[in-house]
């Protein structure tokens, strides 16, 4: 099970809705497990650095090609 009931940003939404874990966001991306967990977090409003989006996009990339810093982020 995704999610847990929590609220969640929109990265995290994308995440659930495609059953991909931060687990393995976190592994792919090579940033670390809570930096992806507060990422995923809607109560945060965290906002990554500019090395860790480009870390996180490129591995979600690979999912989904056509996915912009845009559909989680506002810049």
């Amino acid at each position: 099970m995704f999610g847990l009931g929590k609220k969640r940003s929109r990265l995290g939404r994308w995440l659930d809705n495609r059953g991909i874990s931060q687990q393995w966001l976190a592994n792919k991306s090579e940033v670390s497990r809570s930096t992806v967990s507060e990422l995923c977090s809607a109560n945060g409003e965290h906002e990554p650095t500019l090395p860790t989006m480009k870390k996180i996009l490129k591995a979600i990339r690979e999912i989904d090609p056509n996915i912009k810093s845009d559909d989680f982020w506002d810049m």
